[in-house]
């Protein structure tokens, strides 16, 4: 598995090829299969990852909280929800968005403060475990970006598709 700290170069000289790949899923793949395959892959390769030791997610995303989250946290922090909102939340489209990168609920040995009343958001990070992933590939290639397991399943699918930028086997 490739380190977190070259995950966004690495990302970089196969970006191009990425949303290749992209398109070729979206115009040839099943839905039912490839959501079995990214859940394969996602339980296969986070079984033995130690998230905590990378974080990349929790340095470049910020986190969004649902309303009832918002209650959560800043009852466990012993704060008022408006002084939680007050002083860690933007809003942006509807969306109550943590106003810091990297996060700052974020422990320096990668652990989260917060983490009984963690954001789901958070705790789904990258989502490749769920259904409909056909219909969230772009989601998914920044995440490759960012994530080395997410980087990590994208080659290990290309290989299985046969796929290939100079040449895709279709």
């Amino acid at each position: 598995m490739i380190e977190p700290s070259k995950v966004s170069e690495a990302f970089n000289r196969v970006e191009e090829e990425n949303y290749a790949f992209r398109a070729f899923l979206k115009d040839h793949a099943d839905e039912d299969k490839l959501d079995k395959q990214f859940l394969e892959l996602h339980n296969e390769l986070f079984s033995d990852y130690d998230c905590n030791k990378c974080r990349n997610c929790c340095k470049e995303y910020s986190a969004s909280f649902e309303e009832y989250e918002l209650k959560s946290v800043s009852a466990f922090l012993k704060m008022t929800e408006k002084g939680f909102k007050d002083k860690y939340i933007k809003e942006d489209l509807g969306e109550s968005l943590l106003n810091v990168k990297p996060c700052c609920f974020l422990m320096e040995d990668g652990g989260c403060a917060i983490k009984p009343c963690k954001p789901l958001n958070c705790k789904d990070y990258p989502f490749t475990n769920k259904p409909e992933r056909l219909w969230s590939l772009l989601s998914i290639l920044t995440s490759a970006s960012i994530c080395p397991v997410v980087f990590e399943m994208l080659e290990r699918l290309k290989k299985e598709y046969g796929f290939t930028k100079r040449r895709r086997r279709y």
